[in-house]
């Protein structure tokens, strides 16, 4: 199933038609959160991108495209944060964020790789960790970026865009001179939405660390290598026409952005793609490490299983399996170093792990037709004693929503391994919650998802 336009003219669009471009853009700022960057970047790339392919003389169609590729480019970068963390025995997202500004220049690559491994490490560990980044680096950065990109275009697929949007957020690592990655692809063999995309990242990361004049020395030093000349070109142009950098700096970017998605075009975004957006982000969160594969998913089931055994109406539980996929989006924001722990979490750690419920409401909050399952991403962790998190909620406060979510949430994490210890049986998980009802978990909701996991259980072993 494909994205359908229908063109509108200003003013035409019903009010509670939902609007692609408002949806995913405030959606990619967890994208930003996992690429260490400040919040809205991938938005303000997109402005540069979009004012950058209007100096090409894009047509509109190849603008709306170009607009999705920028705003979605990072889709895959979750997947490669445990093995930066595992590489570099350090913070995936300080690892990201520090890259970005690096270049090609051996001096600074290597000085960057010994600033940043293993800083709390072993001096052994450090060293060892060192050597092999500089002895396998080639290979290293392969695996990584293959893995990115792969898992990027994969996710943009299942958004239903079409392939050249997927083959932009592919090869956005490809260089002009034919020494990027993943397919070492060169000069017009890349595809065009690749090279503004990545120009535009580029652009966005030195504008947002050190002003114009930044952004656009590092575009003229990269020019011919990283650069298409032809895309640099119509970047310095745009840059130079009045407004364009106030615009870039100004609190209301990311309105201006949605507003002008190129064509003028109205998605019409119905229920049935709701889900899939959802589904995606869910595959962006839980790519994020080994041991919350399918995390996302599980719940959303578990969830379902509990709604549906109390009642629930079909178009409640879809509401339901939509939050429940999305609770755990602010993990996007908490390094690998500390979701990955084989240990005992530190108090600035746990400071820092407890700050993801309310990253999954701060971003959710953003997103108007999921603004109402914010206070779900935000108090998954709450408990009906009042001694959870981030709020220290009590019973009446927390709605049955939340309270379903966060039986599901639980159940998941027993039975599922975990980098401290294995998963455990559903009798156990069952009878650990089963000590903390009423306490930490509504005896209703409880009951319901042992009556759904016994019956599927038994319809299992019928089946055998």
């Amino acid at each position: 199933m494909t994205i359908r336009l229908a063109e509108v003219q200003d003013g035409d669009a019903p009010q509670d038609e939902v609007r692609l471009a408002e949806l995913l853009g405030a959606l990619s700022f967890a994208l930003d959160l996992t690429e260490g960057q400040p919040i809205g970047h991938c938005v303000r790339a997109t402005w540069i991108g979009i004012e950058t392919g209007r100096e090409l003389g894009l047509p509109p169609m190849q603008l709306w495209e170009l607009y999705y590729t920028v705003m979605l480019k990072d889709l895959g970068c979750s997947s490669n944060a445990a093995r930066i963390c595992e590489l570099y025995l350090s913070d995936d997202i300080g690892i990201k964020r520090g890259f970005k500004t690096v270049g090609d220049s051996l001096p600074k690559v290597l000085g960057f790789v010994l600033s940043h491994t293993g800083r709390r490490s072993p001096l052994a560990d450090r060293l060892r960790a060192v050597l092999n980044i500089v002895q396998n680096g080639g290979a290293i950065v392969d695996d990584l970026i293959q893995t990115r990109c792969h898992r990027g275009a994969e996710i943009a697929a299942s958004l239903r865009f079409p392939a050249t949007v997927s083959q932009g957020i592919y090869a956005l690592d490809e260089h002009w001179n034919g020494a990027g990655r993943p397919d070492r692809l060169e000069g017009a063999a890349i595809p065009i939405y690749a090279r503004i995309a990545l120009l535009a990242q580029v652009a966005e990361v030195f504008h947002a660390a050190a002003g114009p004049e930044a952004a656009l020395a590092e575009i003229a030093k990269r020019t011919g290598t990283w650069f298409d000349p032809h895309v640099a070109a119509a970047f310095e142009r745009a840059a130079a026409r009045p407004g364009f950098w106030d615009t870039l700096a100004s609190p209301d970017v990311a309105a201006t952005v949605m507003a002008m998605e190129p064509g003028r075009s109205l998605i019409r975004v119905d229920e049935d793609y709701l889900d899939d957006i959802a589904r995606a982000f869910a595959k962006v969160i839980d790519s994020k490490s080994p041991f919350t594969s399918g995390h996302s998913e599980r719940v959303a089931v578990y969830a379902d299983m509990v709604a549906g055994e109390m009642g629930w109406d079909p178009e409640r539980r879809r509401w339901l399996r939509r939050a429940a996929l999305l609770h755990d989006i602010g993990k996007l924001g908490v390094s690998n170093a500390i979701l990955d722990k084989n240990g005992k979490l530190d108090d600035e750690e746990w400071r820092e792990m407890r700050g993801h419920a309310a990253l999954s409401e701060s971003i959710l909050a953003r997103v108007p037709v999921f603004r109402e399952m914010a206070r779900i991403g935000g108090g998954h962790h709450e408990r009906l004693d009042g001694k959870g998190y981030p709020r220290g909620l009590k019973e009446a406060e927390i709605e049955t929503e939340t309270r379903i979510v966060s039986v599901a949430d639980v159940f998941d994490a027993l039975t599922a391994d975990r980098p401290y210890r294995a998963a455990m049986s559903i009798e156990a998980a069952l009878d650990i919650m089963r000590r903390d009802v009423g306490l930490a978990f509504d005896p209703g909701c409880l009951a319901a998802l042992e009556r759904a996991v016994l019956r599927i259980e038994g319809d299992l072993r019928r089946a055998a």
